[in-house]
């Protein structure tokens, strides 16, 4: 009863008495005035800013209009040449407020989870670009009308509850405001309803626009109803009320997308202005309606959504354009797939031209069931990828481009476009357009692709055609476009279409700026009355076209902004029919040719009578058997020839059949080359003729008539199309004609699989059937029924032969051995309706559309009829694949009927009723009856019969008919074929134009994903047996691969090494924590877990050596940039990096790198060469060979892989005047490999962190920092008069070498730069007088190098056939070293002549047997001759270096020994199980005399440490008793063997460091990272004070408690991956709280000013507010739903600052683009929004998998202005005053924020790269400063407290950096 007083309308502005402004409010220019035309009184607002003139329903925001109707109807007329907007904030039923926004200022629908914009754009508007959507001069009074209830459903996927508030803005006038729950027809009146009995609800008198006496109501008045297709207002109706038959079409008609009105005939083919509410240009929410589709956009693409049929019996459709990268649309009931697959429909009529929106859009799809959060999507995700594609043309089938190379052939299936290779027939997709597929253009170099499709208007796309993604997407001012022509260097495009009056027009395009973030532009347009069949741009001038049509041919010009075209005096030949046309490639650029089409017969010759005079070079084609050559210069035809069939002698017919009638043969499409022509006709041949025409060279009979030939540009071989969908190209020097593709010429209706023979049999109504290789997509058989129409088809389970059913009734059994018919039943009067064979072979089912079932007894070849049932099966059901079933165990049949409200399953053998189930009762609630129209069995057990109804899918127990679950709203429209997978985990089900994969074995609330690519409805889908395919048909035939999660690898393979990458499982244990309550919350994961990509090898070809001119020795060979992998949005990067495995046989591939007889034989001596420079930057490349298997040990260093990119150009300020100083680096790079170096006597020590080397007073603390190395390090060397550093890093930039640097230590500057290895350095070592150094390349190089230290140059190298892990000079003699590898110990001698130098291998002795290990991964020499050797088995083994034997081995270790130290009688072994072990070896000296007969028991172990991580770096003292040891925890330990203790020296996050917090008193600062650990640091130490340690989880933010005078309450908030939230106290060292506010991962957090609240965000959206002293939240705002937190920040207040209540001022941004700022007081519950921003889409990365996060901070020297970064269109940072509503200043940046941080002392701005770049920027003089030493993305920047300190991190590297001039 509460809204009876809102029936049956309400008057707004009379309810609320807005005359007396009391319950309402005004602002700016406001005021009543007369209007005339209405002759009453209005209100009119106005004013230069919209948002400070205006009225507001009700006064304050935080009053509610509660007004319940679903229509509010909004009297109102625009302002002439002004901008109006209206604000409506809708309240939903679960407390959810959205703001919709309407008008002509924006250009774009945009749309967030809480907010919608629709754009009022007038087409009768000014011409003037800023004024493009003001209200036209002459704007009448509107009376629109806004279905609240739809729009948030079909939108947002809410449920509408009432109208909460409206704001009315300049400029406008309104009459004023209603709501009612009535359709209203504003254009009748009450008495026309009554006298003409209209069954329409008239406009209320009081509502109604007066209509003077005579004239029409819509010419005087505008009438929108948005959106047009609801479902509560019926059809009929609307089209009278907006059209009647009387009407003169306004001069503005204002339409509103995406639902368009139902317009009469006359109406929609008037030329008139329209003004247009514009449909979405985002990816929309789909609405649950019927006759609706959800949609989504393309990830990085610009993507339309697909028309589909509305409630009207019209087309409607919307219009999307989404730009991201791996876009997917996720919400919280079904997800719409467009992985690299989805086409999502578009609009026909009237859809705008609209920008990428360069941002992922996240928001809930179509409600499936009652509760909207009950459905999530399944992992994986997707779970569907498009493999294959079988079709061909669809529209047309006379496109067909090959690409530059002439490797591949380019060509439209439906509204896919296909790239296929010509050699590997792989198939790539262009995915993007919603309809068919009307043109194709291809640039000269192949790197822009234009296409068309079809429908009106026109949509046009530019591509990328290197990488597929969507430049472009822009409306043709023409229908149907039938031609599309670029110019040779792709900046101009013109196209050929029809107008709305049907005239032909001609548009070019101006495309240059496309691909550099512009668009293609109208540079001119004509019409013309000739008819244009073909098009094309001159290659040798843009400028000028030409065309060709029935009786004209044409020349264009394109000058000063206009076409211009001139007729080419035809003579005799003016009423031929003209085809196509192709340029000659002529010197004279003069010619051009034409070929006509009327129909003939018969072979070639030309007739007698053609020209033979010819131009050289120069040549012209024409059409109907004419080839006519046309002179440019002359505009007249200067040869004609003409095609004419052959006839024998004494026989008045032709000797060859053609395709057509007529005198001449009929040419379709010729190409032109320099020395030749290529002709096809009609009667489907093939032929070349040279130039002079004088005999055919080639000629190739196909099946059918010739669409369209294309010469290949290097002019071998020839593309063709036919109309019976053939696909094929000629070669020339072969004279070979090559089949790429088949296909069916109409609608595909049904198919069948075979899994023992890999086949698919597809029947259509092009009355053929056609058998598949599925392996290859290739037609195997085809079966022609001319006179009755194939309707169902079957294979047999068993025997090689397929069923196949007929529109006559006939049923026959084809035998594929022999390709003929084996039997043909005729037991059926009507057309086949179902068909199926059971599992077992044993019977086959037929059923008709007359209600008969026939079974047949199909054990042997030739089946018979064995029962024949009338009247049984449904006379309504439409034929399908699911019209029958049978049960996996072939017991059961099951079938739609008698009746359509019955299902009815039977015994299979002998067609006894078991079970009738009445589908109909099955829903009691339900006011219609369901009927079946589709059904299959699930398998047994349990015995579950799925049956599609009317409005949804319901699983039935076979056996008692009881419905055990349902699937309601499956799909929009009923569905009539489903597919469930044989393991029950996937169900397949497809509607109109969608296929939906339903997560089958989640029992509550199925999930599902959605994937629309089809331009006609679907027709049937099918699971391929085995499970990893399903194929669905339509227009086209698709196959999809079922992509599955990955599996972890076995423990020890190379993927569970360390380094490699992270596999993640979908499981349980991947949520768990450390305690029972988390890990039992079963919540589900919301991103899918997969592990990254590597990038591909560089590979090289050998080359010889050479001489350079400096006569620096070069090796060097050509080879292209290496790919780049990405991983995908939203997953976690693994710590490791990725890991490329592959094999590779040694042998005669590095014959040319060694000695003959000895694959160690060795080295490259450079006495070929002259001598290299003496000092400066060496860069030595060599060639490589194919990259070896990654050996089984953890010894080597694999870099981790990192996506960001160094920046170019980045200069460092001058020396001196830099603000910032590197004080300390927090970490040790526990992925490099011997990375540690300490010097006891001198006290050097040094390690690596990233890319520093630092250099670490063990006393003091202070620390050096060497910067210069582009990349990681991977290790380090210490020459023995501890004077020289060399450190070596993998390649960066474009450098192709890894970088090996020498440092001086006294100075710390770099002395030189080597650069010689490929892939990796893995060791270096000094010779003992450090003479020479040697570098170790990686199992990818395989190469060792010796280098002179004296003047660092390359003294020799040598190519290793084996990966080596080792390599040590010998103690006693500088010219020996030794290196371990695969089996082998060898030793080397270094040999001089003269100034050459040489390596010889000395020996090679392999592992003793009796060992047992495969690998050698460490070495170290001991007491003369000893050398000893750890395994990957964990033994030690001792060699006598001068006799080459083994004589001792023990098992020192469980795991691989990395480390080997030995001094004296001791030996220091480390392992990757983490133990540290100190060995006596005293008496292996004395018991190398003993030989062979040695025992280990001599040997034994002093002591043992177990350390965090696997050992991978050590230095000792001298005596053995203390050492360094560093391990993969990234832990430097100080070890005293003496004490038999560890102690921590150096330590830092293992993973990516998400967070750095400040204790108030800047006394301590805190860490989290992806480990799931806090560390808490002493900031005057750095020195790790307490790790708080959570299992199985990120750490993901961080806040630090607000100082509240009691030191014993300084309490640390974090936030997991999980959503549990914890708080730790600091002094206590202690957990005291764990919450669980949020079901997504938390990714930020921040305590209020007095630190009694927690306010918290999640990557889902939602904000929770928290008191930790309860451990309640008590709040959960959901206004950014649907975009992840990416920020909160509070600050404080002064109380009635802003106008609002409290002391809290905070704020939160969104990864959607939007920023709000609240004003809060928790104390008394309240919480009131101070200002929402709403930023456009920021410009696209280079690193599209990782999107840039909104960035937003208050000011901390005005706490009124926001700084944002990452926000807009532009990089830049942007400051906005909350006081004055506006931006006031702007700060350009280079490149796309990912941190930033504002100093609290100095106006200073810190921002951190993804280059890499940290920039120090001071607000007030606007100078920056950048600065290096990061490794990877610089994702954190804090400043402390105090402003002294700026913290940046860079994955797990924290860089401490000291401020200057403060």
């Amino acid at each position: 009863m509460a809204r009876v007083w809102q029936h049956p309308f309400l008057n707004v502005f009379r309810h609320f008495k807005v005359h007396e402004w009391k319950r309402s409010t005004k602002e700016g220019d406001v005021a009543a005035v007369m209007d005339k035309t209405l002759k009453c009184t209005v209100y009119r607002i106005r004013g230069s800013v919209s948002a400070s003139n205006y009225i507001q329903l009700p006064k304050t925001s935080t009053q509610s209009l509660g007004l319940t109707g679903r229509y509010l109807y909004v009297l109102f007329r625009p302002m002439s040449t002004k901008h109006f907007v209206i604000h409506l904030d809708v309240s939903t039923e679960d407390g959810q407020v959205i703001r919709v926004s309407l008008s002509n200022l924006f250009k774009e629908f945009k749309s967030t989870a809480t907010w919608l914009q629709f754009p009022f754009v007038c087409e009768a508007g000014t011409s003037r670009k800023d004024l493009a959507g003001v209200a036209p001069p002459a704007a009448r009074w509107t009376c629109l009308q806004l279905d609240l209830h739809d729009i948030v459903l079909v939108y947002l996927n809410r449920r509408h509850s009432h109208l909460k508030s409206v704001r009315l803005c300049a400029n406008l006038l309104v009459r004023s405001l209603y709501t009612s729950d009535l359709c209203f027809d504003p254009a009748v009146t009450v008495a026309e309803a009554q006298r003409a009995k209209l069954p329409v609800t008239p406009m209320p008198r009081e509502m109604a626009f007066p209509v003077p006496k005579g004239e029409s109501w819509h010419d005087r008045y505008v009438h929108i109803r948005f959106p047009s297709g609801s479902s509560a207002a019926p059809s009929k109706p609307i089209q009278r009320s907006y059209s009647p038959p009387e009407a003169v079409f306004p001069r503005h008609m204002p339409q509103l997308l995406p639902h368009p009105a139902a317009f009469s005939k006359s109406r929609q083919d008037s030329a008139s202005p329209v003004v247009q509410m514009l449909g979405p240009t985002a990816t929309c929410r789909a609405p649950s309606a019927p006759g609706r589709l959800p949609e989504n956009g393309l990830s990085c693409e610009c993507t339309e959504v697909s028309s589909v049929v509305g409630s009207s019996g019209r087309s409607q459709e919307l219009s999307a354009c989404v730009e991201a990268t791996d876009g997917r649309t996720a919400g919280h009931d079904l997800q719409v797939s467009a992985h690299k697959l989805a086409v999502v429909p578009t609009a026909p009529e009237d859809v705008a031209i609209h920008e990428p929106l360069g941002r992922k859009q996240r928001r809930p799809e179509a409600a499936l069931g009652k509760n909207p959060f009950q459905q999530r999507s399944f992992l994986p995700d997707p779970v569907l990828r498009l493999k294959g594609v079988i079709g061909l043309g669809g529209h047309s089938t006379k496109w067909a481009l090959w690409t530059k190379d002439g490797a591949a052939v380019v060509y439209p299936c439906h509204a896919v476009i296909v790239v296929l290779r010509t050699d590997t027939r792989e198939q790539r997709f262009f995915l993007g357009h919603t309809d068919k597929v009307s043109a194709l253009a291809l640039d000269g170099s192949s790197s822009l692709l234009a296409s068309a499709q079809a429908g009106a208007p026109s949509m046009l796309r530019l591509w990328d055609f290197q990488t597929g993604g969507c430049l472009s997407l822009f409306r043709s001012p023409v229908h149907t476009i039938s031609s599309l022509s670029f110019s040779s260097s792709g900046a101009l495009l013109c196209g050929v279409g029809k107008d709305p009056h049907g005239r032909t027009m001609v548009v070019a395009w101006g495309t240059d700026q496309v691909g550099r973030g512009g668009q293609a532009v109208v540079l001119a347009k004509a019409h013309t009355d000739v008819d244009i069949q073909a098009f094309e741009v001159a290659s040798f001038d843009e400028t000028r076209m030409v065309s060709c049509g029935r009786g004209s041919v044409r020349l264009w010009r394109l000058r000063s902004g206009g076409l211009r075209s001139c007729p080419v005096d035809l003579g005799e030949h003016h009423a031929l029919e003209f085809t196509d046309l192709a340029f000659g490639q002529a010197q004279d650029r003069h010619t051009l040719c034409v070929p006509p089409s009327p129909n003939a017969r018969g072979p070639i010759p030309l007739a007698p009578s053609a020209l033979t005079c010819r131009l050289p070079g120069s040549y012209v084609c024409g059409r109907s058997g004419h080839i006519l050559e046309i002179d440019h210069q002359h505009m007249a035809v200067r040869h004609a020839r003409r095609l004419l069939p052959t006839q024998t002698p004494g026989s008045s017919l032709p000797r060859k059949q053609t395709f057509s009638s007529g005198p001449g043969i009929a040419i379709s499409s010729l190409s032109v080359s320099q020395d030749m022509c290529a002709m096809g006709s009609e009667d489907g041949y093939l032929r070349l003729w040279p130039l002079d025409f004088s005999s055919v060279l080639l000629e190739a009979e196909h099946e059918g008539p010739i669409s369209s030939v294309r010469l290949s540009p290097d002019g071998l071989h020839v593309l063709s199309t036919t109309s019976s969908g053939h696909l094929g190209f000629l070669d020339i020097p072969s004279r070979e004609y090559n089949v790429l593709a088949r296909s069916h010429t109409a609608l595909v209706l049904a198919l069948a699989t075979t899994y023992s023979r890999g086949q698919l049999a597809t029947v259509s109504r092009d009355h053929t059937v056609r058998i598949w290789d599925l392996a290859t997509l290739q037609q195997l058989y085809d079966f022609t029924s001319p006179k009755e129409a194939p309707c169902a088809v079957a294979f047999h389970p068993t025997q090689p032969a397929f069923f196949c059913g007929f529109s006559s009734g006939a049923v026959r059994s084809f035998s594929l051995e022999a390709a003929e018919v084996l039997v043909d039943h005729r037991c059926h009067r009507g057309a086949i309706t179902g068909l199926v064979a059971s599992p077992d072979g044993s019977f086959l089912f037929s059923t008709c559309s007359q209600g008969t079932l026939a079974q047949y007894d199909c054990a042997t070849t030739h089946c018979r009829v064995q029962h024949v049932a009338a009247n049984v099966v449904c006379q309504d059901a439409r034929p399908g694949p699911n019209a029958l079933a049978v049960s996996g165990d072939s017991r059961l049949l099951a079938f739609v009927g008698p009746s359509k409200y019955t299902v009815t399953v039977m015994d299979a053998a002998s067609l006894d009723d078991l079970l009738r189930v009445d589908v109909s009762t099955l829903d009691l609630a339900s006011s219609r009856l369901d009927s079946a129209v589709a059904i299959c069995f699930g398998p047994a057990p349990p015995s579950h019969l799925l049956v599609s109804t009317s409005s949804r899918v319901v699983v039935l127990d076979s056996t008692s008919g009881r419905m055990v679950r349902e699937l309601s709203g499956a799909h929009p429209v009923a569905c009539p074929s489903l597919a469930l997978s044989g393991d029950a985990r996937f169900l397949l089900t497809a509607a109109d134009r969608a296929i939906k994969v339903w997560d089958y074995s989640t029992q509550a609330g199925p999930r599902c994903q959605v994937y629309i690519g089809h331009s006609e409805p679907v027709q049937a889908v099918a699971f391929i047996p085995g499970q990893k395919q399903l194929l669905s048909v339509g227009d086209a035939i698709f196959l999809w691969d079922i992509l599955t999660l990955p599996e972890k690898s076995p423990p020890g393979s190379v993927l569970d090494s360390p380094g490699a990458p992270q596999t993640c499982e979908a499981g349980l244990n991947t949520g768990q924590l450390e305690d029972s309550v988390s890990g039992a919350n079963g919540l589900p994961r919301r991103q899918v877990p997969v592990p990254s990509q590597t990038p591909p090898p560089q590979l090289g070809m050998c080359a010889g050596p050479c001489e350079s001119g400096d006569g620096a020795f070069s090796v060097s060979d050509e080879e292209g940039p290496s790919e780049e992998s990405h991983s995908p949005k939203g997953v976690h990067q693994p710590s490791g990096p990725p890991v490329l495995v592959q094999k590779e046989a040694c042998g005669a591939g590095d014959g040319a790198w060694v000695a003959s007889g000895d694959p160690w034989g060795l080295g490259m001596p450079l006495s070929s060469c002259d001598q290299p420079r003496k000092q400066g930057t060496w860069s030595i490349r060599r060639a490589r060979a194919q990259p070896a298997a990654r050996p089984d040990s953890y010894k080597h260093f694999t870099a981790r892989y990192k996506s960001s990119l160094t920046a170019k150009n980045v200069s460092s300020p001058p020396a001196g005047a830099e603000r910032l100083r590197l004080k300390a680096v927090v970490g040790y790079n526990g992925n490099g490999r011997a990375n540690v170096t300490w010097r006891p006597d001198t006290g050097f020590f040094a390690y690596t962190c990233g890319c520093l080397v630092v250099v670490e007073d063990l006393h003091s603390g202070a620390q050096q920092h060497w910067l210069g190395h582009p990349e990681e390090i991977s290790t380090l060397a210490l020459s023995h008069d501890a004077q020289v550093l060399a450190s070596a890093s993998g390649c960066g930039g474009a450098a192709s070498c890894c970088q090996i640097r020498i440092w001086a230590v006294p100075g710390g500057s770099c002395q030189q730069l080597l650069s010689y290895h490929r892939t990796a350095v893995q060791a270096l070592a000094f010779s003992l007088d450090d003479r020479l150094l040697v570098t170790l390349g990686d199992y990818g190089d395989r190469t060792l190098a010796l280098w002179s230290t004296a003047t660092y140059e390359l003294v020799s190298s040598t190519h290793l056939p084996e990966p080596v892990h080792g390599v040590a000079f010998s103690p006693w003699g500088a010219g020996e070293l030794a290196c371990v590898g695969q089996g082998t110990l060898t030793l080397w001698l270094m040999q001089q002549r003269g100034a050459d130098v040489s390596l010889q291998v000395h020996h090679r002795d392999p592992i003793p047997e009796a060992v047992g290990a495969g690998e050698l991964t460490s070495l170290c020499y001991g007491a003369e001759p000893l050398l000893y050797c750890g395994s990957n088995a964990g033994q030690v083994c001792v060699w006598d270096t001068h006799a080459g034997r083994c004589f001792l081995t023990w098992e020192a270790d469980d795991g691989e020994i990395g480390v080997l130290l030995c001094a004296g009688s001791r030996l220091v072994s480390g392992s990757n199980t983490r133990r540290l072990r100190l060995w006596a070896v005293g008496a292996v000296p004395e018991l190398r005399r003993k030989g062979s007969g040695a025992r280990s028991s001599s040997v034994f172990m002093e002591r043992e440490l177990t350390l965090d991580g696997a050992i991978v770096s050590a230095v000792f003292h001298n005596s053995m008793d203390m050492g360094v040891v560093g391990t993969t925890a990234g832990t430097l330990w100080y070890v005293s063997w003496a004490e038999g203790t560890s102690t921590r020296l150096i330590s830092g996050h293992r993973s990516k460091v998400n967070e750095v917090v400040f204790s108030p008193r800047e006394t301590h600062c805190a860490t989290c990272g992806d480990d799931g650990s806090v560390r808490v640091w002493s900031l005057a130490s750095m020195e790790l004070v307490i790790q708080f340690q959570v299992l199985n989880q990120s750490c993901l933010c961080l806040a630090w408690s607000p100082p509240c005078g009691r030191p014993e309450q300084q309490r640390v908030a974090a936030g997991y991956s999980d959503g549990t939230l914890r708080v730790f106290s600091i002094p206590q060292t202690a957990m005291e709280l764990k919450m669980h506010p949020h079901p997504a991962a938390l990714t930020a957090i921040v305590f209020s000013a007095d630190g009694q609240t927690i306010l918290s965000g999640d990557k889902d959206g939602l904000v929770a507010v928290s008191r930790p002293c309860t451990g309640m939240t008590f709040r959960v705002l959901s206004d950014h739903r649907g975009a992840p937190i990416s920020t909160i920040q509070s600050t404080s207040k002064e109380y009635g600052d802003f106008g609002m209540e409290g002391t809290d001022l905070w704020l939160a941004a969104s990864g959607d683009q939007r920023v709000s700022v609240w004003a809060s007081d928790w104390l008394r519950d309240r919480c009131e929004l101070v200002d929402w921003l709403s930023f456009p889409a920021p410009t696209l990365m280079e690193a599209p998998g990782c999107p840039p996060p909104s960035l937003a901070a208050f000011c901390p020297w005005d706490k009124a202005l926001l700084v944002c970064a990452g926000l807009g269109p532009h990089l830049e940072v942007v400051f906005y005053s909350l006081r004055q509503k506006q931006v006031v200043d702007k700060i350009p940046l280079p490149f796309c924020a990912v941190s930033l941080s504002l100093s609290p002392g100095a106006r200073l701005l810190a921002i951190g790269f993804a280059e890499r770049v940290l920039r120090l920027v001071d607000c007030v003089s606007g100078a920056a400063q950048d600065f290096a030493g990061h490794d990877d993305w610089v994702q954190l920047c804090r400043f402390s407290p105090s402003a002294s300190l700026l913290f940046t991190a860079a994955h797990n590297q924290i860089l401490v950096w000291e401020v200057t001039g403060c």
